[in-house]
């Protein structure tokens, strides 16, 4: 029933004038909002104001703009099959030559490169946008509650392009980095204790996924940074940044750190510049707060 449903649902949007759709996309969103739970909107608000030491009422402003942006996001992925062959008038690549000097390069020997971001603007675009632009995207998808949802935006999401593999096929991602594909990783949300690497974030200590990082040691690739903003005519900017390299030392641990933490360096930057734009729902800290010590923690901030 669910997938029926947003197969309707997006034959409508995809028949309707782009102007109607972002009519559409904000009432539902302020919508949305109004009905959001209370300790949700806290979550984020003190999220905000910790992490960008603005007063309550801006803190406010910004939650509501981060989540009111969603509407968008879900118009957009359901305007797929129209945004497919329009792709590059709505969506800007800034240092795409990053990757195709890395696809021409003797260095790259057939092999692919991983590709790292956050929750910013619409990441599902993102993908599509990488793989309209000839850049050959696999997408690691996290499995949908509903079978029939998750059928829908895995079709959709190669629609467009890409190619998708759920975070559990790890065999899956290094047999096709092997064979030229690059993974698309989105590496800013909370993890456990045993999975995550602990590095500074908004000048906290922070549990990250190391994903990025160890797949790029393994197998001796880069790194590209990449991230998305919407532009003020409600389009979208995606920018490449140059690669980074991933130091092989005796210390496994101590190189996915490092490297890891560039990425969240990179990535406060992004969310600095771009604050209404960044999933602030998110729980960030919470496997800090659950499996460290406030002991454990005050000394990681004081090492950090």
């Amino acid at each position: 029933m669910s997938y029926r449903f947003a197969r309707l649902m997006s034959r409508l949007i995809c028949a309707l004038p782009w102007t109607v759709c972002l009519w559409i996309a904000d009432v539902l969103a302020s919508i949305a909002w109004i009905f959001l739970p209370s300790r949700r909107k806290k979550l984020s608000r003190d999220n905000i104001m910790r992490c960008l030491s603005v007063d309550r009422l801006r803190a406010e402003q910004i939650s509501k703009a981060a989540a009111v942006q969603y509407g968008q996001v879900l118009i957009e992925v359901l305007r797929f099959p129209v945004l497919r062959s329009t792709m590059k008038s709505h969506v800007e690549i800034e240092g795409l030559h990053h990757l195709t000097d890395y696809i021409q390069s003797d260095e790259r020997n057939g092999k692919g490169a991983v590709i790292a971001t956050c929750h910013s603007d619409n990441w599902e675009l993102m993908g599509g946008a990488f793989a309209q632009y000839g850049i050959s995207l696999v997408g690691v998808a996290k499995k949908q509650k509903s079978d029939g949802m998750d059928r829908f935006i895995n079709e959709y999401r190669t629609l467009i392009g890409m190619h998708i593999t759920y975070k559990t096929g790890v065999r899956e991602m290094f047999q096709m980095l092997a064979d030229g594909w690059f993974i698309g990783l989105i590496m800013d949300q909370d993890t456990n204790r045993h999975d995550g690497v602990v590095v500074k974030f908004f000048g906290e200590p922070t549990n990250f996924m190391p994903g990025a990082a160890s797949m790029a040691r393994f197998r001796d690739i880069p790194i590209f940074p990449a991230f998305m903003h919407r532009t003020e005519d409600r389009r979208h900017k995606l920018i490449v940044y140059p690669p980074i390299r991933v130091e092989k030392t005796r210390d496994k641990h101590e190189d996915l750190r490092r490297t890891t933490q560039e990425l969240a360096t990179l990535i406060e930057r992004h969310v600095k510049e771009y604050p209404e734009q960044w999933f602030w729902l998110h729980d960030r800290w919470k496997s800090m707060r659950e499996e460290f010590s406030p002991e454990e923690v005050a000394q990681l901030k004081n090492i950090l």
